[in-house]
């Protein structure tokens, strides 16, 4: 399973305004509701009871809730770009400004799991990173972020 697998163009948000972790968790849910026909609440609910059991931010500006949900079909991905980086409990303490949400079939076979760790491998290239935070074209994100998985070194 790879981020091209579960990441459409049209989930990658540039430009979102929040003001802390929790509305940031609502609005990723709120959007990948409409996107995945499951619930805005649940998914939210289930976004929630993972942070409590640790923070998923990275460090380095950067996040990945993730969460297992039931009656989810298939891997869903969503790409945000903050405006202003909000407080996240992040390992390094610093704010996050870009923020990959995955949720995941309740039965998610391993190579589901494996996504996780792919998306945060690439997330750790610093260049790519870079990138990701100063362009303003969606396409061209989803673009970047589909050559780094294939390619770490030429994004």
């Amino acid at each position: 399973m790879n981020i091209s697998d579960v990441l459409q163009p049209d989930d990658v948000i540039l430009g979102l305004q929040v003001e802390g972790k929790t509305r940031l968790l609502k609005e990723m849910a709120r959007h990948a509701a409409a996107r995945t026909g499951a619930s805005a609440a649940e998914i939210t609910t289930a976004l929630a009871s993972r942070e409590k059991l640790g923070s998923t931010g990275l460090g380095q500006g950067i996040a990945i809730p993730h969460a297992k949900l039931s009656g989810l079909q298939r891997p869903f991905g969503a790409f945000v770009r903050l405006v202003t980086p909000c407080p996240f409990e992040a390992i390094d303490d610093q704010n996050v400004d870009i923020v990959v949400l995955l949720l995941l079939p309740e039965a998610a076979p391993r190579e589901y799991l494996n996504l996780l760790s792919k998306v945060a491998q690439t997330l750790r290239e610093p260049g790519l990173v870079a990138k990701l935070r100063q362009e303003n074209d969606a396409a061209i994100v989803h673009r970047r972020l589909l050559a780094a998985e294939r390619a770490p070194s030429a994004a």
